[in-house]
C-alpha cells in the first residue's frame, strides 16, 4: 500500500533553521521515498514500510540530536503526485 505524509518539524531550540535544514537534507537523500519541500512542510509518499521506516529514523536522530522538537505528521492511505 502506497501512503502519503506532510511533516512539520517544530524544534525547541535556538539555531532551529540549522536543525529544520539538516532533517529536511537527511530526508531527500532517501532513494526509496519520493520527498518534496516547501515552506510549511515537507510531504513524502511511497510504500508503506519505506515511508515508515525513513519517518523512524529521521525522528530519532533529530530527537537524539535536539534537546525538544516536535513533529507533526498528517497521514494518507494513498499516493500523491509530487
Amino acid at each position: 500500500m502506497n501512503i502519503s505524509v506532510e511533516v512539520s518539524l517544530y524544534p525547541l531550540a535556538d539555531g532551529y533553521l540549522e536543525i529544520i535544514k539538516a532533517t529536511v537534507e537527511r530526508l531527500a537523500e532517501a532513494q526509496q521515498v519520493a520527498v518534496k519541500t516547501n515552506a510549511m512542510s515537507t510531504q513524502i509518499t511511497g510504500e508503506f514500510d519505506a515511508v515508515m521506516a525513513v519517518l523512524k529514523s529521521e525522528i530519532l536522530q533529530t530527537f537524539q540530536d535536539t534537546n525538544k522538537a516536535v513533529f507533526v505528521c498528517k497521514f494518507l492511505n494513498s499516493s500523491i503526485e509530487l
